[in-house]
């Protein structure tokens, strides 16, 4: 498993001096949720990065399973990640049109779940690429189909037991919601059957690590602070949680980036918890 810290992001400058480059492909990560009557797979039709291919969390996704864009099985993975045109030697950028992160780094994490850390979040997303007027296209992409193999990674994706098993043993477990969501004031997206968070979360709303300007990825010192002034110890084993398994694995991220690679994402996050029967909620 990869630990250096430098490769989960790379730069606008640096992807468009390397757009053409064999064994570089991108993947416009883009999701809404359906309330907000955007589509991402319509916009990527609109505009998109050269040689970029739509990954959509919703397909790319156990589809029998009624949380929303919970993992799939490493074969159908392997074969939906195939028919995308991506083999086990490309290196995989990641990007999205949301504040520069979010479903983009839950297709980052689900790479490294499924074995293939050669993966990588365009820093900025889509929003600083354009910013910059760097090239985009409007041509959807047909790839060719690849061979992809992909492996499960067990600790990277916690469950409702692990996760009561790590707070019990004084693990910690970071929410990455906004603060009315966490404590149960806001109304979410999702139709949860409570409101509130899980008992002995820490709250770390995802948008703090975030530059409001540009959208890239605070820098690792600036990292460091906002999670030590949350209470957060880097040598205590970590669980990150949210909404729906999305914005949780950008805190995943920005935990790679402090060099700490093996944090685990509880994939069912507050919609599975919020609807079992033995589960306790704090609002």
């Amino acid at each position: 498993m990869s630990t250096d810290p430098s490769d989960a992001l790379v730069g606008s400058e640096w992807l468009a001096q390397h757009l053409t480059d064999p064994g570089i492909k991108i993947l416009d990560c883009t999701w809404h949720h359906p309330s907000t009557n955007l589509d991402g797979r319509t916009q990527y039709r609109g505009r998109h990065l050269p040689g970029s291919v739509h990954f959509d969390i919703d397909q790319v996704a156990d589809k029998t399973n009624p949380l929303p864009h919970m993992l799939p099985t490493a074969e159908d993975f392997a074969h939906k990640v195939g028919l995308l045109g991506i083999g086990n030697a490309d290196r995989v950028i990641v990007y999205d049109r949301h504040y520069g992160g979010s479903a983009a780094g839950r297709v980052w994490w689900m790479f490294r779940v499924f074995g293939h850390d050669n993966v990588a979040l365009l820093d900025g997303g889509f929003g600083k690429w354009t910013k910059e007027k760097q090239p985009a296209e409007m041509t959807p992409v047909r790839p060719a189909p690849a061979s992809f193999t992909a492996s499960l990674r067990p600790g990277l994706v916690a469950t409702t037991t692990s996760v009561q098993s790590l707070l019990q043993s004084g693990g910690q477990l970071i929410d990455a919601r906004g603060p009315g969501k966490f404590d149960g004031t806001q109304p979410d997206v999702f139709t949860f059957k409570r409101q509130g968070h899980i008992p002995g979360a820490i709250n770390l709303p995802w948008a703090d690590l975030v530059d409001p300007d540009t959208g890239v990825l605070l820098p690792p010192d600036a990292l460091a602070a906002r999670l030590t002034a949350a209470g957060i110890d880097l040598a205590k084993p970590i669980v990150t949680t949210c909404a729906s398994g999305i914005t949780s694995c950008m805190l995943a991220l920005a935990l790679y980036r402090l060099g700490v690679p093996n944090s685990a994402v509880y994939d069912g996050s507050w919609a599975e918890w919020s609807q079992l029967d033995d589960t306790a909620a704090a609002a």
